[in-house]
C-alpha cells in the first residue's frame, strides 16, 4: 500500500483537513498527490485506504471541479464494499473461520465502508453492511460472533483462543456506533435493535468500576471469561482508539438512539471520570487524534453536544492546546498535525464521522 492513499497517515487526510477548513488551492494539492499512482479498489480498499478514502473526504467539498472525481469514487466504494460483503457471508454461512477484525472494524473492515456509504448517500448499500452487521453480533457456542482468533497486536502473538476487542477503531463498538448512527437517521434493518442490544450487554457484563468511574477493558480473552473479570487491572490511556472515550461515545450514542436515559448518563459519567482523572491524562503522551489530547477534545466536543448534563471543555481545549508537537511530527491526520488542528478547530462540519463520533 502507498501512504498517497492512506486517511490515516497520508496526502488523502490532509486535503480532509483543506476542504473542511476552506482551503481550497492547498486541498487540491494534496488530493492531486493523493491520486498521482491511481486509486485501489483492492481488498485491502477501506475507509482509511483507496477509493473509500477518497470519497469520503470529497463528500465534504461540493466543489464543481470534484464532481467525476466525487462519482468515481463512489463506484469503487460499491464494489468494494460489495465483494467484502460477499466474502463476510460466505465465512459466515460455513461457519468457519472465526473473523478477522479487520472483516467488521472501521479502519480496515466494513463497519468503516458503512461510514463512507453513510457520508455519500449510498444507503441502500449500507443496509446490506447493516444486515452483515446484525449477522456479525449472533453468538457462536457462546462466544460473540465478533469473536477473533487474530491478536490486537501484529508485533505480539494472539491471546490463546482468542478475543473480544471494544476499541471503536478496531472493535465492536465501532459497528455499535455505526448501527447506532444508522438508526438514528432512520436506516434499518430487520433484528438492528436487537443487535445493538447484543453488544450493549456484552459490554454491561464487562463494565468495570473504580473511584474515578466506570470503564470497560480494552479486551476480553478466553482466561477473563473463566475467570469472571478481565486481565486488565484498571483504565488505560484515555484515547478515542481504545479506551474510554471512544467506548462511551459509542454507547452514548446506542442509548441516545434506544432513548435509555440511564446508559447515556452512565456513559457521560465514565467520560467525565476519565477526563478528570490525573492519573489517566497523565498517560497522554502526544497530541494525536487517534490515542493524544486531540482524541479527548474531539470525542468531547460529540459527548459533551448531546449531553444530558453539560460538560465543560475547557479543560481538554487548554490540555490540547498545551500539549507539545514532537519533534519530526508528520503531517497526517490520525498521528499528526492534521488531526491535531481538526480537532482544534471543532465540528462545525462532520469531518469526524470517520472516527464515529457523528
Amino acid at each position: 500500500m502507498t501512504a498517497g492513499q492512506s486517511l490515516a497517515e497520508g496526502p488523502v487526510g490532509i486535503a480532509l483537513l483543506h476542504l473542511e477548513t476552506g482551503r481550497w488551492g492547498p486541498a487540491r494539492q494534496a488530493l492531486e498527490q493523493a491520486v498521482a499512482g491511481g486509486v485501489s479498489i483492492a481488498d485491502g480498499a477501506s475507509l482509511y485506504y483507496g477509493a473509500p478514502a477518497l470519497a469520503f473526504v470529497l463528500a465534504g467539498s461540493d466543489h464543481p471541479s470534484l464532481a467525476q472525481a466525487r462519482a468515481i469514487a463512489a463506484a469503487g466504494t460499491a464494489t468494494v464494499t460489495r465483494r467484502r460483503l460477499e466474502a463476510a457471508h460466505r465465512r459466515i454461512d460455513q461457519h468457519y473461520p472465526p473473523p478477522h477484525y479487520a472483516e467488521f472494524d472501521l479502519i480496515r473492515g466494513l463497519t468503516g465502508l458503512g461510514v463512507t456509504l453513510r457520508r455519500i448517500g449510498d444507503l441502500d448499500l449500507l443496509r446490506d453492511v447493516l444486515d452483515y452487521l446484525v449477522r456479525l453480533t449472533a453468538p457462536i457456542g457462546g462466544l460473540p460472533g465478533w469473536w477473533c482468533t487474530a491478536g490486537p497486536n501484529y508485533q505480539q502473538p494472539p491471546p490463546v483462543g482468542g478475543h473480544s476487542n471494544h476499541g471503536i477503531a478496531h472493535g465492536i463498538t465501532g459497528s455499535l456506533a455505526l448501527l447506532a448512527l444508522a438508526m438514528s437517521d432512520g436506516v434499518t434493518v430487520d433484528g438492528h435493535t436487537e443487535a445493538i442490544t447484543r453488544i450493549c450487554q456484552w459490554l454491561d457484563a464487562w463494565e468495570q468500576r473504580t473511584g474515578s468511574g466506570a470503564w470497560w477493558p480494552q479486551i476480553i480473552t478466553l482466561d477473563d471469561i473463566r475467570r469472571g473479570e478481565p486481565n486488565q487491572r484498571g483504565p488505560l490511556r484515555p484515547s478515542w482508539c481504545y479506551g474510554t472515550p471512544g467506548i462511551a461515545r459509542a454507547q452514548q450514542l446506542a442509548a441516545r438512539t434506544l432513548g435509555d436515559t440511564t446508559r447515556q448518563h452512565n456513559a457521560e459519567t465514565a467520560f467525565t471520570g476519565c477526563v478528570n482523572d490525573p492519573a489517566q491524562t497523565a498517560r497522554l503522551i502526544d497530541r494525536s487524534l487517534c490515542h493524544g489530547t486531540a482524541s479527548l477534545l474531539a470525542v468531547g466536543h460529540r459527548i459533551a453536544a448531546d449531553a444530558l448534563t453539560p460538560i465543560p471543555l475547557t479543560p481538554l481545549r487548554h490540555l490540547h492546546q498545551h500539549a507539545t508537537a514532537p519533534a519530526g511530527e508528520p503531517a497526517g491526520f490520525l498521528d499528526g498535525s492534521a488531526g491535531a488542528a481538526l480537532a482544534a478547530a471543532g465540528t462545525t462540519t462532520s469531518w469526524d464521522a470517520c472516527l464515529l463520533l457523528c
